[in-house]
């Protein structure tokens, strides 16, 4: 019976020697999430990202001057072709 007693010692110890194990095993899991995530923050601010609403402002002043650009272009076509035509009838009027 001196055999049982020893080895539930030993089942103990045991027992300890992995809950330590695991605790530690447990904070190097926390201690390498925390660095992770600091170093992933670090990334943000050096690649100076912009926010979601930053970003969707610059969206809609380009899409704005886009139109303008493509309204401005359709009245210079216009323009151009009135001239084209007015240069096109004073060639053929009797007074040029």
């Amino acid at each position: 019976m001196a055999g049982e007693g020893s080895r539930g010692k030993f089942m103990d110890d045991l027992a300890g020697v992995a809950g330590g194990a695991f605790s530690v095993l447990a904070g190097l899991r926390n201690e390498a999430e925390a660095m992770a995530r600091s170093q992933g923050e670090a990334v943000v601010r050096r690649l100076d990202l912009v926010k979601r609403e930053e970003l969707d402002a610059a969206m809609e002043v380009a899409r704005r001057a886009r139109e303008q650009a493509e309204t401005l272009e359709e009245r210079v076509a216009a323009l151009e072709h009135r001239l084209a035509a007015l240069e096109a009838g004073g060639k053929s009027s009797p007074e040029s």
